[in-house]
């Protein structure tokens, strides 16, 4: 017959002592706060996905949230696509968020609707999810969107670029993002409405596709130069396809006679402002957005209420060249607030 062990109170205080440390090794791996993830972690924990983590704009994103995050004693989780358009990498970062117990999700979409489904699954547990900078497609498939107008940016420059042509005859590039892809479709529309013209308008000679990237700004200046020798107004995605339109035209000695508005406001844009190279531009504040996300999470796990809508984070038109009619900062104001 097996013989029965009686535990001494030796064995009773050891087997304490082991609880308590696995107690205590769980709390240190997840941080300090409220219990508010919902999985025992102890710390609210916020998830960020951005496009890329190499792109300026996405960096200084992650240095607000992370900031936030720290300032309000919650936990940030961060994943990127390995590329502008990297929507499975964007996908296996919702899976992976949600194994890991988020309150909340902050991202910005690769691909405004492929990403929906993975979007959904996450809501569906009850997740917050926000959308910054760019909205998905359609809008309400996230709970909130914090972002730039990127209509009202566009517009703006149209404006500022109208008014500097003071009555000449405009011939307009537009240096486009890609097909279908919401900030790019709702810039350009922005910078038409503030020029006050439409799509089939005849001052667009030329119109071309760079992702954002300054090599392919620069080939699509490049092609459009050839197209039409005479443009005399350049509106860009963003400034580094700004900066390679730049190169292009300083090539073929054009760059002091054509006008060349922007959007974004980075710290190298706002410089070429200041520069020259660039006439003017629209600053958006990302870190702005990173920050106001995490909060919004860190409510949600209070008080269970999740943050709706739309909430401009703001946007302002950036020059040392005001025009009439168009409200600007200068560039001292745009290098104090700059990222990258």
């Amino acid at each position: 017959m097996p013989r029965t062990i009686r535990p001494t109170p030796s064995l009773i205080r050891a087997a304490a002592c082991l609880g308590i440390a696995a107690l205590t090794l769980t709390a240190c791996g997840s941080g300090s706060g409220s219990d508010s993830a919902g999985d025992g972690s102890g710390s609210v924990k916020v998830g960020l996905i951005t496009k890329t983590d190499t792109n300026p704009f996405f960096v200084k994103m992650k240095e607000g949230a992370d900031k936030a995050a720290k300032d309000s004693g919650a936990q940030l989780i961060t994943s990127a696509g390995k590329f502008d358009g990297d929507n499975a990498g964007q996908v296996t970062a919702i899976e992976n968020m949600i194994a890991a117990g988020v309150k909340g999700i902050l991202i910005t979409p690769s691909d405004s609707k492929a990403i929906v489904p993975a979007l959904e699954k996450a809501r569906a547990k009850g997740i917050l999810v926000i959308a910054l900078d760019s909205p998905t497609d359609p809008e309400n498939a996230v709970d909130a969107l914090f972002a730039t107008d990127n209509l009202r940016a566009g517009e703006m420059i149209g404006a500022y670029a109208k008014a500097s042509m003071k009555g000449r005859t405009a011939k307009i590039a537009t240096l486009d993002l890609a097909p279908g892809v919401a900030v790019g479709v709702q810039r350009h529309n922005g910078f038409l409405k503030g020029f006050g013209i439409g799509e089939k308008d005849p001052a667009i000679v030329c119109s071309q596709d760079t992702g954002g990237d300054q090599a392919k700004g620069q080939t699509a200046m490049e092609n459009c130069l050839q197209k039409a020798p005479d443009i005399n107004v350049v509106y860009t995605i963003n400034e580094p396809a700004a900066l390679g339109a730049y190169t292009a035209l300083k090539a073929k000695g054009r760059e002091k006679d054509v006008l060349i508005v922007s959007v974004d406001g980075g710290c190298t844009g706002t410089q070429a402002v200041k520069d020259g190279k660039i006439a003017a531009t629209s600053q958006q504040y990302p870190l702005k957005m990173a920050a106001e996300g995490v909060g919004a999470v860190v409510k949600y796990a209070k008080d269970d209420k999740k943050a709706t809508g739309y909430t401009d984070t703001g946007v302002s038109l950036i020059t040392d060249k005001a025009q009439a009619g168009a409200a600007s900062k200068d560039t001292a104001y745009g290098l104090d607030n700059c990222w990258g």
